[in-house]
């Protein structure tokens, strides 16, 4: 699909705020709220636009703790590969998984109730799965940007 300006602005202004209408789009970019429609609508059949979702606080559903950590696997063969990617599909705590280049092969961002819970994702999870040999963990301190958006309280605050 080729997008052009119009397209941009759609995607830039509901990334920000996926609640706009039709016409409140129309309104900020010029465009008429039909158009405004049938763009999105294509933008969505496009899979440019993958979803509309409420960004929630992990305190607010009782996952307080983040967590990333770095996999590397024993080696690549296509059963120790698809055994990891099924094994993230299952663990509803792994809510970003990412193929990296580098040291590791994977980075997941985890998100748990609290210390004790990122110890058992960790020993009784993750270090227990076959196809992993090494793992590296990191807790989240201070959530200061996500989603390209700066978390309100976080940007005053000493790193």
């Amino acid at each position: 699909m080729n997008i052009d300006n119009y397209d941009l602005k759609i995607l830039t202004l509901l990334q920000s705020n996926g609640r706009l209408t039709n016409q409140e789009l129309s309104d900020l970019i010029g465009l008429s709220a039909s158009q405004c429609s049938r763009r999105r609508i294509a933008l969505e059949q496009a899979q440019l636009i993958m979803g509309y979702h409420a960004r929630l606080a992990p305190e607010a559903v009782g996952l307080g703790m983040l967590g990333l950590i770095e996999v590397r696997l024993i080696n690549h063969t296509a059963e120790y590969v698809e055994g990891f990617h099924r094994m993230l599909a299952e663990v509803d705590a792994i809510i970003d998984a990412y193929k990296t280049t580098g040291d590791s092969d994977y980075m997941l961002k985890v998100a748990v109730a609290d210390l004790a819970s990122l110890s058992t994702l960790i020993s009784q999870i993750l270090s227990l799965h076959k196809s992993v040999s090494h793992i590296k963990t990191a807790v989240v301190l201070n959530r200061l940007k996500e989603n390209g958006q700066i978390i309100p309280g976080a940007a005053g605050e000493e790193a």
